[in-house]
């Protein structure tokens, strides 16, 4: 009996030690009401969409500026700014695309069957005739033995490619990288690739499955200015012309030059593919203009109490779409959702390391990159402009779209088995009775679509997971038919505004629970996680590391 007693002492002394240890009482401070408040705010029409250039940028920073002061976040280098030179570039191409074909002239409808823009910077932009080549995938990955431009010159040519890559459907993971899309697979290599190959223009042949999204996705992103970074040669390296086509133009084309889209399609995915000419060729002409501007990105740090050297860089983008006067009704991108939900769950997670007693032994940054809907150009700028060292980078922990549908009991990793990050997360969920679901739909390649990205792609081991297949009051059906729903009616639509009477916000702020104890657990840690064999990056970091120990 003695030892029994003795045993509940010691158990119910351990339990009020858990439930009074200084990072619970700081998760305390994570609220449902706060996370509301922000999501308010910069989801509203006074923040004007939020983009890059506007007086958007310029209120969403000051707002952001001065969360950031009255939480306690220190500027990092003397600043809470990053300016990032960039230029904006407004296409406007002509209503249609004129195909001559072995069938006779034939032409598509802007916006209805394609859009296209270019990134070079030159008043006007005009392909005449070009001749058109069928490319597959337009890949060439030397490690998958793969090349879609072999045996053939592209040069001054208009290449047509698929979207995604030769893995999408099979089911084998030792084929490219199976369901789940490599960087290959994403719009932004195709267009490289075909540059690099000396291609006049390049076409993605659309579909919603191996893409991930809509046309709609497309058409949205395409109508409105883009942004870039500033370039040293006005991208004439790059395509004169880049753009998407419809599926169901794209079968019409391929049967007026005299082939079946379906059939090349399956022929695409063989290691033999070849590319052919389609005897055709496409005429275009679009006008443009540009104009330079920095647009900033902003950051603040909690130092560490013993190496203020390395840090953990917490990250959500500010940016969203802006204003389209164009669009009747509803002009503003109000961008709530995306990625209003991921900065609250940012700054309340800031407010969580604030509120500790005892700081870490490592540093916490919060960053808030610009241009995230352009590319990833504030996060990619930060990597190659870091302004901790990349070496003394323990790991990112990035969010983007946090859907505000309840609670989960899932946490759904984008990109699992990247690196020994999910690991920790796996351990940390347990303690908060919620599991790890790796991403269902990897074949939309989402783990090269946020601003993890830009860290991983510098070596830093980069986390991306939040809530989101398993809600716990209706469960998965419930949850997927929920995400389905918005990204179909509400991704990159003016409709993404804060819907009181919707949504429910205590799932990010589980999240915001759950990713403060993960940072915590690496900020007050020694250990460096690294890449799983396998992951591209693996390389990157060892190679870096090993730069870092030649230098000492």
């Amino acid at each position: 009996m003695k030892k029994l007693l003795f045993l509940i002492l010691i158990t119910s002394s351990l339990v009020s030690c858990m439930k009074n240890r200084p990072i619970d009482q700081a998760m305390e401070t994570i609220h449902t009401d706060d996370i509301k408040k922000y999501v308010q705010t910069l989801g509203s029409d006074s923040f004007l969409g939020r983009k890059p250039f506007t007086r958007g940028e310029e209120r969403t920073l000051s707002y952001l500026e001065q969360e950031f002061r009255r939480i306690g976040l220190q500027p990092v280098q003397g600043s809470y700014y990053q300016d990032v030179p960039m230029v904006e570039v407004s296409v406007q191409p002509d209503d249609q695309m004129h195909f001559q074909t072995p069938a006779g002239p034939w032409h598509l409808k802007y916006k209805d069957d394609f859009v296209a823009f270019s990134r070079r910077l030159t008043p006007s932009i005009q392909l005449e005739e070009t001749e058109l080549v069928f490319a597959g995938y337009g890949i060439v990955a030397p490690e998958y033995n793969w090349n879609d431009y072999q045996d053939i010159d592209v040069t001054g040519k208009t290449v047509v490619v698929l979207v995604n890559d030769p893995g999408y459907g099979t089911g084998s993971g030792d084929f490219f990288n199976g369901h789940a899309m490599t960087y290959y697979g994403r719009w932004t290599y195709k267009y490289e690739e075909a540059a690099r190959q000396g291609a006049r223009g390049v076409i993605i042949v659309h579909e919603t499955g191996p893409a991930g999204y809509p046309w709609n996705v497309v058409l949205n992103g395409a109508v409105i200015p883009k942004l870039y970074l500033k370039p040293d040669n006005g991208y004439m390296s790059r395509c004169s012309a880049e753009g998407w086509i419809t599926h169901q133009a794209a079968e019409k084309l391929f049967q007026r030059c005299g082939y079946e889209l379906n059939k090349l399609k399956e022929q695409a995915r063989q290691s033999g593919f070849r590319a052919m000419e389609l005897n055709g060729t496409l005429s275009l002409g679009m006008k443009s203009n540009h104009h330079f501007a920095d647009s900033r990105n902003i950051m603040g740090y909690l130092p560490g109490n013993e190496r203020k050297d390395e840090v953990i860089i917490y990250s959500a983008h500010w940016d969203h779409l802006g204003v389209d006067p164009s669009l009747d009704g509803d002009s503003i991108y109000n961008g709530a959702v995306d990625n209003g939900t991921s900065l609250a769950w940012m700054l309340e997670i800031a407010e969580a390391f604030a509120n500790l007693e005892k700081k870490p032994k490592r540093s916490v940054m919060f960053f808030a990159p610009t241009a995230e809907e352009q590319g990833l150009l504030g996060s990619k700028h930060y990597g190659e402009n870091p302004r901790f060292p990349l070496h003394k980078t323990v790991a990112n922990i990035n969010n983007d779209l946090m859907l505000p549908y309840g609670r989960y009991k899932d946490v759904m990793v984008t990109g699992y088995g990247q690196s020994k990050l999910d690991a920790l997360l796996e351990q940390v969920a347990a303690r908060h009775d919620r599991y790890i679901f790796p991403d269902p739909n990897p074949h939309t390649g989402m783990y090269y679509r946020s601003d993890h990205f830009s860290f991983a792609r510098v070596g830093v081991p980069a986390l991306f997971a939040r809530g989101n297949c398993d809600s716990r009051e209706h469960g998965r059906e419930w949850a997927a038919e929920k995400e389905q729903f918005w990204l179909e009616n509400r991704y990159h639509d003016p409709s993404d505004e804060y819907e009181p009477h919707a949504w429910d916000l205590s799932g990010i702020r589980d999240d915001a629970r759950l990713f403060f104890e993960v940072g915590y657990e690496l900020a007050d840690g020694d250990d460096f996680p690294q890449w799983n064999p396998g992951s591209e990056f693996k390389r990157i970091r060892e190679r870096m590391m090993e730069e870092h120990k030649q230098e000492l």
